[in-house]
């Protein structure tokens, strides 16, 4: 899954620490998302969307599994 949260953050002016404190996860759980080694929950994406006023579409890019 690819995602554009870091890019939605910087052109929100947040820094991830800041993010981290609006979404009530750590620091580490940004790096982690960002880096893509880590897949937010539903609820978190949720949150996310809702914080950058966005569609989930707008933020995630959601790839179709390999059969």
């Amino acid at each position: 899954m690819e995602h554009r949260i870091k890019e939605r953050r910087t052109s929100f002016g947040y820094t991830q620490e800041q993010l981290s404190e609006k979404l009530g996860v750590s620091r580490q759980t940004i790096i982690s998302i960002e880096n893509v080694r880590y897949k937010p929950t539903l609820e978190l994406a949720y949150k996310i969307v809702t914080l950058f006023q966005l569609r989930i579409e707008d933020v995630f890019i959601f790839e179709k599994e390999s059969e």
